[in-house]
């Protein structure tokens, strides 16, 4: 029995960034032996196992052999007489197919850490074309690893399985897992080119055809610099898409109802938030209204945030501009006191009320000074 730490902690260690997840392979033992050992079982398609004290997952040495389309399609034989190289060679990438023995000593069958030293990203052998969810990972990883190439042969298989009619067994949560895991990069932008160099992207996004895709990344783009959450990520996206795609989209890849509406805000309202800085009262009060500012007020500012991208996506110049007016008027609309109103004049609340916001974002703009950048 022999145990070695794989995937993602020695593919971090290499490149000298902080390692997360630790996971390991276990060669040469059966599940009775690692429960005697005290390792708790948890896989349900195959045999992984839970250390007793540090909790880290340990999987016996595994094949898997294509028995349907899909990414469920495999049977997989998890024994003792499978090996190392064996259980390494039905992984994605070089660089994710490497492991680090227990005297510390680096295995690497297929030359992933002359990959990772060049900065590509290949397949480990043909067996990658059996799982449709490897073109997601390998544009996340290209959104992660931004200067890195993917190398022809691999695109090519990408292709051929969108070709093949392959991608398109990939199952919505899969598919959402990826690409939001991809939204979370530095460079998240590197994903969806790639996806669309392989022609993948309107098969898992059929929505991407009726967005502007130019302006589209290009919001992402200045999303991710501001470090934006991922809500607002994906938001960026759908500026300006008719209703229905945003719906359409937000259900096809089964997103948080906290991207779903985000995003549905940004659609509706992006144009008339750019032209913040010259709306009126009535206008501003609508506006709150729409979005309902005041009871979801970190909702709005994460709504205004993701505009802002969008604005600059547009080459509004002072952008920055819109952006602060509508808070200044937001501000001085929070600051009416409904319950006294209501009191003062019980007949029709919410039209006194609106009229007193009304009246106080007025006020607050005769005083609004343009910030200056």
């Amino acid at each position: 029995m022999k145990t070695y730490l794989v995937g993602g902690a020695v593919r971090d260690e290499l490149l000298g960034v902080p390692v997360g997840d630790r996971d390991y392979v276990v060669v040469g033992a059966t599940p009775e032996e690692m429960a005697e050992r005290g390792f708790r079982p948890v896989g349900k398609d195959f045999p992984v196992f839970l250390h007793p004290q540090t909790g880290e997952e340990y999987a016996l040495a595994r094949t898997e052999r294509k028995t349907a389309r899909g990414y469920k399609g495999f049977q997989v034989r998890a024994a003792p007489d499978v090996t190392l190289e064996q259980d390494l060679a039905r992984r994605d990438l070089t660089i994710n197919a490497m492991a680090r023995a227990e005297d510390g000593s680096l295995v690497d069958p297929f030359g992933g850490a002359a990959d990772l030293a060049a900065g590509v990203l290949r397949h480990v052998s043909p067996a990658f074309t059996e799982d449709p969810v490897r073109i997601l990972r390998v544009a996340r990883f290209a959104a992660r690893y931004h200067t890195f190439s993917v190398a022809p042969e691999t695109l090519d298989l990408m292709r051929a399985m969108v070709a093949s009619g392959e991608a398109d067994a990939l199952v919505p949560e899969r598919v959402w897992q990826e690409i939001a895991k991809g939204l979370g990069e530095d460079h998240p932008v590197r994903m969806f080119t790639v996806l669309a160099d392989c022609g993948a992207l309107e098969r898992v996004l059929p929505e991407w055809r009726a967005l502007d895709a130019r302006r589209a990344l290009a919001a992402l783009e200045c999303a991710a610099a501001r470090h934006l959450p991922l809500a607002a990520r994906y938001a960026v996206l759908f500026a300006g898409a008719p209703p229905e795609v945003v719906a359409s989209a937000a259900e096809r890849l089964r997103a948080p109802n906290e991207c779903r509406d985000l995003a549905r805000l940004v659609a509706a309202h992006a144009a008339t938030i750019e032209r913040g800085r010259s709306l009126d009262a009535e206008a501003l009060a609508t506006l709150f209204e729409a979005t309902d500012a005041l009871r979801r007020p970190a909702r709005f500012a994460e709504l205004l945030e993701a505009v802002d991208c969008v604005a600059i996506a547009d080459g509004i110049a002072d952008h920055y501009v819109s952006a602060e007016r509508v808070v200044h008027a937001l501000k001085a609309a929070t600051g009416v006191d409904a319950g006294a109103i209501a009191r003062a004049h019980p007949a029709d609340i919410a039209a006194a009320v609106r009229s007193a916001r009304i009246a106080a974002v007025e006020a607050a703009l005769r005083g609004f000074a343009p910030p200056s950048r």
